[in-house]
Formats: C-alpha cells, structure tokens, sequence
C-alpha cells in the first residue's frame, strides 16, 4: 500500500468464518481457552477444519502465541504468522495481514484473533502501571506527571478541544452512546441486552474526566473473537456468502503518538483515521454514500465523531448531528459501549453478519460496510462488500 496511490489488494480475500465465546465481566477460564473456543467457533462457521488453517494473526499485545493457539486446535504446520501493535488500532489490520498472505500465496487460510480476561484480569482502563524501559514509556513521561495517567484522561484533552472549536456541549457526545446502548439492547449477544439509555441518562452519568462521562467510555470485557479469512475463490464453496475485502489499510499520521499526540497543530481530528480514509476509498472506489453500515471503533464517543469527519461523512463539528438523525446506520450490534469491548474484532464479526443478511438488527440490503479500528494510536480500517 501507499499512501498515495490505489492498491491491489481489494477483491482478493474475504471473510468466510466468524466466531466468538459469550461476552462477560468474568469468564472464569483462561485466556488461551477463550482464544481456542472462538478460533473453533469461527473454522465451524466456515466449514473448515483445524488442519486446513496455515496462517495464524494476531495482536502483540495477546497473551496467546499463534503456536500455541494452533496446537491446542489441533492445527499442522504454520506458513505464516504475524502480530499488530498499538492496542485497538490492530483489529482491522489483523485482517488486512492475513488477505496479504492469501492474496500473495504465502498462505491458504488465516485465522485472526483475540482473547482477554480485561474485566477479571487485567484492566486496560485502570491506567500506566510497571513498564520496561522503552521509546513510548518515555514518550508518555512527558504526559503522567501531570495526572494524564489513563486512556480516559488522554481522549479527554482531544475531546475537549474538539467541544471549544465547534462550540459544543458534552450532550455531543451522548448521541453515539444513546445510538450503541439501543441496538444493544436488542442484541442478546450485547451486555447491555435489555438496556437502552437516553440522553439525560448520559449527562446524569458520573464525570470520569471532564468532558467524559462514565457513559462515554466503553466497558471492559471478558472473551474472544475470530475471524477466518480466505481466497475470495474459496470462500466462494463455504457455508455463508463471503464478505469480500474491498479494501484494507493501515494508517499513522504526522507527529503519531500513541494516545497523546497533543503536539500536533490540531487536537480536533484524526490524522491517522484520514490516511486509512484516503486510501480505503481510493482502493474500493466506494465513498461515504455508498456505504450501508458504519462499524467505528468505539472506545470512547468523541472520537466517533470525529472518524465520521474523517471519512468524509460530514463536515468537521458536524458528526453530533448525523448521528443524532441517524443518517449511517451505525455500530449495529451496539458497539463496544453495549455489546463487547474486544479491541475491536467484534466490529469485524458484525459488519459479516449484516453482508449475510443474519445480523440482529439488519439493515435491509446492507451490500457495504465499513469498520474502523483503534482511534488515538496507529489504526486500520476494512470496507468489506457483499459478493458480486
């Protein structure tokens, strides 16, 4: 890929297996059980068996090594496997990997994972704790003296820019969260099945660092996602119609850090979202009125909004308001504020399911989805189309 001309990769891969175990705040196994049970889950779905896998994906930040996953599936030899960094902004790249692998032959089929005990285990949200000496814990040195110790307080200096600029209120930020937490409530797969929010529930909830709201931030999870990637040709004699791979990309902007670029000129948007923009419409020669369901990266609500902007949904400061009149249908299974925080992988899965017609809350006719990754580091994003 470049980040100035088309790529060819588009049409060569798609997805043909999706599996996951339930969503919970305590599994009561371990990780590398989540991750089998899910892998397994997935090569059913596709109609494949664990000796057909030779490529395996997954996060650095996974517990579970790609040999060892494979071993307890009961898979043979490996030809390829790979790891994403940067937290959430691997999930779409895992994909993206594995069609590289297909696409250049280098392997068959690829499965990409994720598994953690983040609720009973370790929790992401609780902020730096021991690191080992290295660039970005240096990097973040500059920001934790000051009490910028947390994701949370991290987004909360972008979002409350991005509320100065526009001149907005917090409530901007309540319509992604009202819009996740209803079509969770519809999904018995989501946690907050049977819970819908409203806007005044939004501004009731608790400050957890000004300008978010407890209800801004997504929940913390126990589970495991895969997703079984093959040759669009093979996917074609699977159980369930392919969803082909239209277009895939990685994206790091100018002055990229992870999490706390507050250098930049600008804190009102997302310059690594805009360069995997730029380059999935480029590859899919799709736009923003051809796309039938949005699947953002939801870990905290500002920077839903501005992903929207980035992809050129709208205007900049006007994110708030497509949302509120549901103009894209958006984060269908109830995003990870409702469904699941599993980095991201379950965006994946749902973006499937509306290409196959099976998703709990449907979209009549959905034929292209887009998915985002991890907003704030490096990221990724997939455009992922019915077959012809």
């Amino acid at each position: 890929m470049s980040v100035r001309t088309r790529d060819a990769l588009g049409g060569r891969a798609a997805i043909a297996g999706i599996g996951a175990t339930e969503f919970s705040k305590d599994s009561g196994r371990s990780e590398l059980r989540l991750a089998v049970e899910a892998v397994r889950a997935a090569l059913d779905d596709a109609g494949l068996a664990p000796a057909d896998v030779d490529g395996m994906v997954t996060f650095t930040m996974d517990t579970n090594p790609e040999i060892t996953v494979a071993q307890a599936c009961g898979m043979g030899e490996l030809s390829f496997f790979s790891r994403v960094h940067y937290g959430g902004g691997a999930a779409c790249a895992t994909v993206l990997q594995a069609a590289l692998a297909v696409a250049t032959g280098v392997a068959e089929v690829v499965v990409c994972y994720r598994a953690f005990n983040e609720r009973s285990g370790r929790r992401f949200g609780a902020g730096v704790r021991h690191r080992e000496p290295s660039a970005e814990g240096a990097a973040l040195g500059w920001m934790l003296p000051f009490g910028l110790l947390t994701p949370a307080s991290w987004v909360a200096m972008a979002a409350q820019r991005y509320l100065h600029a526009y001149g907005l209120t917090p409530e901007a930020f309540g319509h992604v969260a009202v819009v996740d937490r209803r079509y969770a409530a519809t999904n018995p797969a989501a946690y907050f099945h049977g819970r819908p929010i409203t806007l005044a529930e939004h501004a009731a909830s608790r400050w957890i660092v000004e300008p978010l709201r407890l209800l801004d931030c997504c929940q913390e999870t126990d589970g495991a996602q895969a997703i079984v990637v093959t040759s669009l040709e093979r996917a074609r004699d699977l159980p369930h119609p392919p969803a082909v791979i239209a277009a895939a990309a990685q994206g790091a902007g100018r002055a990229q850090e992870q999490m706390t670029s507050f250098y930049r000129d600008d804190l009102t948007g997302l310059p690594e979202m805009g360069v995997v923009a730029r380059q999935l419409w480029r590859t899919s020669g799709l736009g923003p009125a051809d796309i039938d369901v949005g699947i953002l990266y939801d870990h905290f609500t500002p920077f839903v909004l501005m992903q929207l902007e980035e992809f050129g949904f709208c205007g900049k400061g006007e994110a708030a308001g497509l949302v509120a009149e549901e103009r894209l249908p958006l984060n269908t299974h109830g995003g990870q504020l409702g469904e699941a925080y599993l980095h991201g992988m379950n965006g994946m899965a749902e973006a499937v399911r509306q290409l196959r017609g099976t998703a709990v809350n449907q979209i009549p006719g959905a034929a292209s989805t887009l998915v985002t990754a991890g907003t704030g580091v490096p990221t990724s994003g997939l455009i992922l189309t019915a077959d012809a």
